[in-house]
């Protein structure tokens, strides 16, 4: 009988399911404060249910002789090191879906609150001021609700903000106009929406692109008098620019539940008379943390009994039978998506993934979810090759799997298409021998090519001096090419440059790149090899 030890508080029902699925628990919900006893005890068990108080270290991994799987009840796991976890073969999960209505019901109590200053008032009339003309509000309902990020949280949003009869507008380059219609809301430019909005709400994942997505720049866009409120994360507003916002009368209020440095004890934003602020409560409800226990107690059971890997950060469901064969080729799925999802700057309608050959045959699902979490993973930072697939139908991407027989040159190759509003990219890959990994096809452009680290993507024109002015240009920028890989539809017409070189590319360094005579687009790529 496999053995669970539950170090963290987790419910009562949650501690039964582990029962009722023939599995030993061991319920000791204040262990892991207990760094020592941890590591004495940590080899009895085959998995580890935890929240945020236990302490996954490597020293408590390397002596988890038994451990091959470990829960997280919520999103984070800050706390577990999962590289770790990973070098012993022990699956890390989370439960990414249990809190997302208690989050997008936070948002929409707190631009409630906004609007009628409900917290001042309160302070107000406890301190026996009886303010009454102070602190007139606002109505809701006509006004217009901006959404920045459509995704699983912003569509609830959405939902609510629609029952109180708002107009909801949503930013969003990965939503599609038949997601938007099926929610009920109008896909805008992030401009359009900074311009219209009466209230903006953030509901998307912090990775480069959406730092500081609210900047002072941004501020200025919008109409004087908006509100703002953050539930999702830290660092998507400017908070000094914020500040300047707030005091100019720009905006007329903000509701913050994140921020830049948490916890938060020295913010400036604390002393502003027109901003509520919540200590990370977005995923603090009674129903939200027994959700999370439930279905953590269900999938750390179901892996333990059956083998099925649910919600695991950094293992896709491959057998032990599989892993030799396939591996290779889940590590090309996913780099053919990164590609992809590298170069694809508009909303993506579908994704088509071709097996050919006897990697048809195969269990594809894995490599299925490893191109969807390599295209995604560019656009919303926080994907999994689990979670890939579920966000992907949640945001109206329609995904096709076409698997047949040899036919071309290659024994075995995938090709993934991304589907966009514009245009169908595709690009296809190969495994050669010892497992390596080779780009074969962009564009329909016959190249090969090994994805490294730092890589440099070029599309031009097909004429004479192009890659001697680009040569140059990159000797001038101190920018060294480790491997120069070249393609061509015909002479003089599409051609495409896939360098790998030793640096990351700056953003100045690309924009002189871009500029070369003969260039049509110029994008750095990064992969994890």
């Amino acid at each position: 009988m496999a053995k669970v030890l539950v170090s963290d508080k987790l419910s009562p029902t949650a501690v039964q399911i582990f029962k009722d699925n023939g599995v030993e628990v061991d319920y000791l919900p204040d262990l892991g404060k207990d760094k020592d006893k941890l590591l004495e005890v940590i080899g009895q068990y085959d998995g580890l249910a935890i929240r945020s108080a236990t302490k996954v270290t490597e020293k408590i991994l390397a002596a988890a002789t038994n451990l091959k799987v470990i829960g997280r009840a919520g999103i984070g796991v800050d706390n577990v090191d999962i590289p770790a976890a990973t070098a012993k073969g022990i699956i890390v999960m989370n439960t990414p879906f249990g809190n997302s209505i208690t989050t997008a019901e936070h948002a929409i109590s707190l631009m409630l609150a906004l609007a009628r200053q409900i917290p001042e008032a309160d302070a107000s009339t406890r301190a026996s001021k009886w303010e009454k003309n102070r602190f007139m509000g606002v109505e809701v309902t006509n006004k217009t609700l901006g959404l920045i990020g459509a995704g699983n949280i912003g569509s609830i949003v959405a939902d609510r903000a629609l029952g109180l009869k708002m107009k909801v507008v949503a930013y969003d380059p990965f939503l599609t106009p038949e997601r938007a219609i099926d929610l009920g809301i109008e896909k805008v430019e992030l401009d359009d929406l900074l311009a219209r909005a009466d209230f903006i709400t953030l509901h998307t994942p912090l990775i480069d692109a959406t730092r500081n997505i609210l900047n002072a720049e941004a501020f200025k866009k919008m109409k004087d008098g908006v509100r703002v409120i953050n539930c999702a994360r830290g660092g998507l507003i400017d908070e000094a620019a914020l500040k300047d916002a707030l005091e100019s009368g720009k905006v007329a209020g903000a509701a913050l539940d994140v921020f830049l440095e948490e916890p938060a004890k020295e913010n400036p934003l604390f002393n502003m008379p027109n901003v509520i602020c919540t200590p990370h409560l977005g995923a603090s409800t009674t129903e939200a943390q027994e959700n999370v226990a439930l279905q953590v107690a269900e999938q750390i059971s179901a892996y333990l009994n059956t083998g099925e890997v649910i919600n695991a950060l950094n293992f896709p469901s491959i057998s032990a039978e599989e892993a030799p064969k396939l591996t290779p080729f889940v590590k090309l799925a996913e780099m053919l998506g990164s590609f992809a999802g590298q170069l694809t700057e508009t909303a993506i309608k579908g994704i088509r993934i071709e097996f050919e050959g006897d990697v048809a045959e195969l269990n594809t699902k894995p490599m299925v979810a490893a191109a969807l979490n390599g295209v995604l993973k560019p656009l919303l930072g926080d994907v999994n090759m689990v979670s890939a697939p579920v966000l992907a139908k949640d945001r109206g991407i329609a995904v096709e799997t076409v698997n047949r027989e040899q036919h071309g040159a290659y024994d075995n190759y995938i090709r993934l298409t991304v589907i966009t509003e514009r245009q169908e990219r595709g690009v296809a890959g190969t495994v050669f021998s010892g497992g390596n990994p080779r780009i074969i096809q962009v564009k329909g452009i016959n190249l090969e090519a090994e994805l490294t680290p730092n890589m440099l993507y070029i599309t031009n024109e097909d004429k004479p001096g192009f890659i001697g002015r680009l040569g140059t240009l990159l000797g001038t920028l101190d920018i060294n090419i480790a491997n120069f890989n070249l393609g061509r539809l015909e002479q003089g017409k599409d051609a495409i440059a896939l360098l790998s070189i030793d640096s990351v590319l700056s953003d100045g360094q690309l924009d002189e790149i871009a500029a070369l005579e003969g260039v049509v687009q110029a994008k750095s790529l990064r992969f994890n090899v």
